[in-house]
C-alpha cells in the first residue's frame, strides 16, 4: 500500500450483500454512486484527474462524523489504486476537518456464494492524540459495516437488481 502510515491504528469489517458481484462493484466503484449507499454522504465531488486511475481526487462531504459546530464533515480523497478485475480499491484522505488526514481505506468484492458478495472494508488511520484507539476503530466499524448493509436496497432502488 502507498504512503503507509507510521504505527496505524488498524481496523476491518466484512459483511455478505445479497447481490451478485458485478452489481455491487458497479455501485461501490462508482464515486456519483456514493450516497446511494452512504447514508451520511450527501455530496461527493469529482476534483481532479480520472475516476478510476490512481491520483483521482474527490471531495466526500456530509455527516460522516459528528462536528462541535453542526456543520458538515469533509473529507478530500486520492485513489491509490482500482483494479476492476479483483475488484479492489485504495484511497487515502488528504485533507479533512475530521482530524483522519493520511487514513487509508481498503475495499475489496469477493464472490462468496453465486448471486452473494462478501464486502470486506480495512483501514488504517494515524493514531488521534486524546482519542481511544478502541472507540475510534469500534466507530469506524460501525460507520462502515452500516455501509455495507446499505448495498444491496441501493441495487434494488437504482433497478438493476
Amino acid at each position: 500500500m502507498e504512503n503507509r502510515l507510521e504505527n496505524p491504528w488498524r481496523g476491518s469489517v466484512g459483511s455478505i450483500v445479497d447481490a451478485p458481484i458485478e452489481k455491487v462493484w458497479s455501485i461501490v466503484s462508482q464515486t456519483d454512486r456514493l450516497p446511494e449507499w452512504m447514508p451520511m454522504v450527501e455530496t461527493c465531488t469529482h476534483l481532479k484527474g480520472t475516476e478510476g486511475e490512481p491520483g483521482y481526487v474527490r471531495l466526500v462531504s456530509g455527516f460522516m462524523f459528528p462536528q462541535e459546530d453542526g456543520d458538515r464533515s469533509w473529507i478530500k480523497e486520492r485513489l491509490v489504486s482500482m483494479d476492476p478485475l479483483s475488484r479492489t480499491y485504495v484511497y487515502r484522505m488528504e485533507a479533512s476537518n475530521v482530524g483522519l488526514d493520511g487514513s487509508v481505506n481498503s475495499l475489496k468484492l469477493l464472490e462468496y456464494e453465486v448471486g452473494s458478495t462478501l464486502v470486506d472494508w480495512s483501514f488504517e488511520i494515524s493514531p488521534v492524540e486524546g482519542a481511544s484507539e478502541e472507540n475510534l476503530i469500534d466507530y469506524l466499524g460501525y460507520l462502515y459495516k452500516s455501509c455495507i448493509n446499505k448495498i444491496a436496497g441501493a441495487i434494488r432502488l437504482s433497478g438493476t437488481f
